[in-house]
């Protein structure tokens, strides 16, 4: 183990509370096919598989760029070809970018109305519950189905409140367009990484949002991306303003089915938070096991603004993610709270970056990961304070639930303190199911597989007491079919 303080067991109290109890209920009779469909009958046009100039330009050509971005994806792709792939996570020798296919046109374009969208991929999204969420609290939503946006409504009455929230090429193209261009990659710029850069060269859909000064919007936004297409890359670009004094909730949810090849996902979010406003930006990340997942978040914060980020990452062959929050203003804050569950044959590294550079700033990372099968779970920390960042506040706690004896799970904290008045702090444990725990709930005539699913429950509730029910339903839902080993 690296760095980590070991606890031997870890106890929880089997009695679990009634927010665990209502969720297990509400999930009763669900199975991995929720997730796991698909069809081979939607693509409608794709490009080449590989990355070269023709491709990036009739991507371009494609999405109706502006002269700028199609000139911008090709500095993308120069700089993509001229960095290394990153050496500081698992390997992804597995993920051969001559065999990926970087846009896939579904088979309609965008609509507005639920009932215009073609029935096969109605279907899936129904599947999913998009329509009924939508139905029953959200404010707004965007469906993307391999490379491009399907569907996007706003309630009319946020509508009216100023909020803006369209697809990125709308955004690009319309009446926001000076706004992403002022935007648009500056806070990942391309030449962070390999895979930034390669976002950059071909992305494709995503949302846009904006908030007006001091608009709170007080039921969420929600994008969901779906990856259909065998041996394809979904690339899509979220950037959110949420100017003075604002408030919204952004939900993000991820799914694809599973094929016998490599899939990517390298998309990018960037989030503004203008002074003393406030984001809360929840994920679901639910990829199939032949996933690569490389993808890249990262928000700003300005004076007295609050960031919040709430993370489920499950799924995928390999991960790397790592939310980024740059705390530029003073007393500004930042919490994020995730959860990773890695099993057979999965390598997730994953974590939470905080860069202070306000006065009284201050953060607070609270992550927990479950291992099971042989499972590598790396969790990275990396608390920054800079010079000008006095009397700031940073407290990091990890803990890893093992479920036997052949996985693996590690963290790798990283403190960078630049200034002597400030308050930093790192706990991580480690340790198993407790054997009396169980033992209790058999005894009360639980199934030793169920009791350990309600221990594991009891585990990730921290997390999913954070989110909406239906979400919360459906990260513990993805808990219980990796207990049950039935997710593939």
């Amino acid at each position: 183990m690296n760095n980590m303080e070991t606890e031997g067991a870890i106890h929880y109290d089997p009695a679990i509370d009634n927010s665990v109890d209502d969720i297990n209920a509400y999930l009763e009779g669900t199975d991995r096919s929720l997730y796991n469909f698909r069809d081979e009958s939607t693509d409608y046009y794709k490009v080449d598989s590989g990355l070269t100039r023709d491709i990036v330009d009739k991507i371009s050509e494609e999405k109706h760029d502006p002269e700028w971005m199609h000139e911008f994806r090709l500095k993308c792709l120069d700089i993509y070809n001229n960095l290394n792939v990153p050496q500081w996570g698992p390997p992804i020798d597995g993920l051969n970018m001559d065999n990926i296919v970087t846009y896939v046109r579904p088979n309609t374009d965008m609509k507005a109305s639920w009932d215009q969208v073609p029935e096969e991929i109605k279907s899936a999204f129904d599947k999913l519950g998009i329509p009924q969420a939508e139905h029953e609290f959200l404010a707004g939503v965007g469906a993307q189905y391999d490379s491009e946006l399907v569907y996007h409504n706003l309630q009319e009455s946020v509508a009216k409140m100023g909020v803006v929230y369209s697809d990125m090429e709308s955004a690009l193209n319309g009446p926001y367009k000076d706004m992403v261009k002022e935007y648009f990659m500056h806070l990942v710029p391309p030449t962070d990484h390999k895979f930034a850069a390669l976002h950059g060269a071909v992305w494709s859909g995503g949302s846009f949002v904006y908030i007006p000064k001091g608009v709170k919007v007080e039921v969420p936004l929600q994008s969901y991306f779906r990856l259909n297409a065998k041996g394809a890359g979904q690339f899509e670009h979220t950037l959110i303003i949420v100017d003075e004094g604002a408030d919204l909730h952004f939900i993000e949810g991820c799914s694809a089915p599973k094929w016998n090849v490599a899939n990517l996902h390298a998309g990018c979010v960037e989030l503004y938070v203008k002074k003393n406003a406030r984001l809360r930006y929840s994920t679901i990340e639910n990829w199939a096991k032949n996933m690569y997942n490389l993808n890249t978040k990262r928000a700003i914060v300005e004076e007295g603004g609050r960031m919040e980020w709430v993370s489920g990452s499950f799924g995928s062959h390999v991960s790397y993610l790592y939310p980024t929050t740059i705390l530029k203003g003073d007393k500004s804050s930042c919490e994020y709270t995730g959860i990773t569950f890695s099993g057979k044959g999965q390598d997730l590294d994953t974590g939470c970056r905080m860069v202070h550079m306000g006065k009284r700033s201050s953060s607070l990372i609270t992550a927990k990961s479950l291992a099971k099968d042989g499972g590598i779970n790396t969790f990275r920390s990396e608390i920054k304070v800079l010079p000008e960042a006095e009397a700031s506040k940073s407290s990091v706690d990890c803990q890893s639930l093992m479920l036997d004896d052949i996985s693996r799970s590690d963290t790798i904290p990283e403190i960078d303190v630049r200034v002597d008045n400030c308050d930093i702090g790192h706990e991580a444990k480690i340790g198993r199911i407790s054997d009396e725990a169980v033992f209790y709930l058999m005894s009360r005539g639980i199934p030793e597989n169920e009791a350990k699913a309600m221990i594991v429950s009891g585990f990730a509730n921290p997390i999913s007491k954070e989110l909406p029910l239906e979400y919360a339903a459906e990260m513990n839902n993805l808990i219980k079919l990796e207990m049950e080993g039935s997710m593939i």
